[in-house]
């Protein structure tokens, strides 16, 4: 059975994605053929992931105009999510440590499996189970994953594979059922040298397949169509930076005693530097005031 079917054109001219707390990237211009590998390269932060699910009709575009497979985006995201498929998406399309290979393989299968016939909608009728299998084997092999070379085979615990291994896991579960396009995120985690180069040959030759895939990461190969996300600028930083600073601010204030005096502020006449004692500001001291004090201090002593 077949897992690939032809690509995806993928055309984009300024789009971007603004949320709540600015932009997550913007700016992105894209014009790729069907079968093409795009690679997405930025700094973390910088909306790699975001511009994937964009891409695949996962997240809705704010800015700009984008086509994939022909279909514009945002209007016909439903669409484009039916014909594309994302992989290794932290948070959004993950392996599950506790299940095993072959439980993430036959789940992928009966989730887009179409059956025909009264026969075949029997819950393990033979024909369910031979396209089960064929679905599962293509896979596999598409990605060059060979269940005798796992500890345990089919029955291997992802938490027990190797990070390669998981990758071509999850690229398997994404081109199950012949998506047009395939975005996969973070390519090059924790990989080593060697494995980036597997990882980036196995999405290259899925290309050259007909499946157009977007893959965000580093060490692209050269023949890749780089796209690059940058963080907002610098402007827009500072003006997110404030924007969360004011709250907290606020809020220093609103503690402060409204009829606190300001640090540095000179005291008040008749009050001591080391703010011990109080003046009468009701009635001001006068010269007549202070020669009477000072009569009745002789008096008390004698002295005149």
């Amino acid at each position: 059975m077949n897992t690939t079917r032809q690509g995806a054109a993928v055309n984009a001219r300024g789009i971007g994605v603004e949320g709540p707390r600015g932009w997550a990237f913007q700016g992105i211009d894209i014009t790729a053929e069907p079968g093409a590998l795009i690679a997405v390269q930025g700094s973390s932060g910088s909306g790699r992931t975001c511009l994937l699910l964009a891409l695949t009709g996962r997240m809705r575009i704010t800015a700009g105009e984008a086509t994939v497979a022909g279909l514009p985006l945002p209007k016909r995201m439903g669409t484009v999510r039916s014909r594309t498929a994302i992989a290794h998406v932290p948070g959004v399309v993950e392996l599950e440590p506790a299940l095993t290979v072959g439980e993430h393989l036959k789940e992928q299968a009966l989730l887009g499996h179409r059956f025909q016939g009264l026969g075949a909608s029997l819950p393990w009728g033979r024909r369910q189970k031979q396209a089960t299998r064929a679905r599962i084997d293509a896979a596999l092999a598409a990605v060059r994953l060979d269940p005798g070379t796992l500890v345990k085979g089919l029955g291997t615990a992802v938490r027990d594979l190797e990070r390669i291994e998981a990758l071509r896991l999850s690229v398997a579960l994404g081109i199950m059922h012949g998506p047009q396009l395939l975005a996969v995120d973070d390519v090059d985690l924790k990989l080593s040298a060697e494995e980036r180069t597997e990882a980036w040959q196995l999405l290259r030759d899925l290309a050259r397949a007909g499946t157009t895939v977007v893959a965000a990461g580093g060490g692209a190969p050269a023949d890749a169509l780089i796209v690059r996300t940058t963080p907002a600028p610098p402007a827009e930083a500072e003006a997110a930076v404030e924007a969360e600073s004011e709250p907290e601010a606020k809020a220093e204030a609103e503690a402060a005693p409204a009829d606190a005096a300001p640090a540095d502020a000179a005291p008040a006449d008749g009050v001591p530097a080391d703010g011990s004692g109080t003046a009468d500001r009701t009635h001001p001291r006068t010269d007549d005031d202070n020669e009477e004090e000072t009569a009745h201090a002789l008096a008390e002593t004698g002295r005149s």
